[in-house]
């Protein structure tokens, strides 16, 4: 198992730059963990909305658990002689959601009811913008061609047995769907990583918020592929690994992908379509659509005018024009319009961030008395 392009391919950067020490893409790993947008990951919804409990999953423990399971994947299917950078696999994990909204799906849904068709808010393709444009103050991180490909064609949401690496070379600032595939195989783990990491997880912590009980969970699931976050994973790193070590795919075996498919329906039905995150999802969604409207109400009366949004009594407002000034040179060269620069700009929010905001909106402040 050898990836269609040479080695150059994936390794090359926008700027070049040699990093002797680390390696190409443990330097990426570095540039993604120490990047502002990453940090902000550990605020952001997975799928319960601003948990109190600390051990339910956010945005960051997910990207992690998809990183350390894709360099697995790599390592294991490596002793059967496949030639795989875990390294590679390891960035595009830990990079591969940085481009969510807050509150995760319904941030994506809110937005794209606001665009109204103008462009499509996905969170891969935002991603990819991200890490190019919108981090380091307008700089970008400069990643290798091969973690960048990995991120903007992750895609985990759908449901797939087996996928194997584009063979040509994909045109990244070109991909505006979902439809084409990572042209390396360390981006098509990836794929089955997060699917992998969600799974598992997301029935944890509806366990720990009492959605289900253990006994809830199909006997077929419990008694052949486990009832622990940990039990799932392993069962099905492992199938990925046999299924895939003798082909020219990354694939679960057709009795795991029925498993698979019960698993998934379960979560849908009894914790994403639960009535409580439901609820969430709509409220969070009015949110975000109240937010974008205002963002879009202040810039068309000031526009780039930094020193007026230094005059106005909302914290929200000040901040929005200091994001201006930072990203000014994007802007300018796009010739962004406002939808643009308001999703670019709620799209970074953390979860809290965005309530504050929505707060700031919505309640008067106090009337200070001396």
């Amino acid at each position: 198992m050898e990836n269609p392009l040479n080695k150059e391919a994936y390794s090359k950067r926008k700027v070049k730059s040699e990093h002797l020490i680390r390696g190409e893409f443990f330097r990426d790993q570095t540039a993604i963990i120490h990047s502002m947008p990453f940090r902000r990951l550990k605020n952001k919804t997975q799928v319960f909305f601003a948990p109190e409990n600390d051990h339910v999953c956010t945005r960051i423990e997910h990207v992690l658990h998809v990183a350390t399971i894709s360099a697995t994947i790599c390592k294991g299917l490596n002793r059967y002689g496949c030639k795989l950078n875990t390294e590679m696999a390891y960035a595009i994990g830990l990079g591969h959601d940085i481009g969510h909204a807050p509150f995760g799906h319904a941030g994506e849904t809110a937005l794209n009811k606001k665009l109204n068709g103008d462009f499509e808010f996905m969170h891969e393709v935002n991603g990819l913008r991200i890490v190019d444009k919108l981090s380091n103050g307008g700089n970008g991180l400069n990643l290798t061609y091969g973690v960048r490909d990995g991120i903007i064609n992750h895609n985990g949401e759908t449901l797939q047995q087996s996928i194997k690496p584009s063979e040509t070379i994909n045109i990244l600032e070109s991909i505006r769907d979902r439809k084409s595939i990572a042209s390396s195989y360390e981006g098509c783990i990836t794929r089955f990583a997060d699917k992998i990491s969600y799974l598992g997880r997301d029935i944890e912590d509806a366990l720990i918020a009492k959605f289900i009980l253990i006994s809830d969970l199909p006997n077929k699931i419990r008694e052949e592929i486990g009832s622990t976050n940990g039990e799932i994973i392993d069962k099905l790193v492992i199938d990925v690994i046999k299924s895939s070590k003798e082909t020219d795919e990354i694939k679960f075996s057709d009795e795991m992908f029925e498993k698979i498919k019960i698993l998934q329906h379960f979560n849908y039905e009894r914790i994403y379509k639960n009535l409580i995150i439901l609820n969430y999802r709509e409220k969070c969604e009015n949110i975000l659509g109240e937010l974008f409207d205002y963002i879009i109400d202040i810039y068309t009366k000031f526009g780039m005018d930094y020193e007026k949004y230094k005059e106005r009594d909302l914290e929200l407002d000040k901040k929005f024009g200091v994001y201006l000034n930072t990203f000014h040179n994007v802007y300018i060269k796009e010739k962004s319009d406002p939808k643009r620069i308001a999703c670019d700009y709620i799209a970074g929010m953390t979860d809290g961030f965005a309530l504050n905001s929505y707060k700031q909106i919505k309640i008067p402040k106090a009337i200070k008395f001396k």
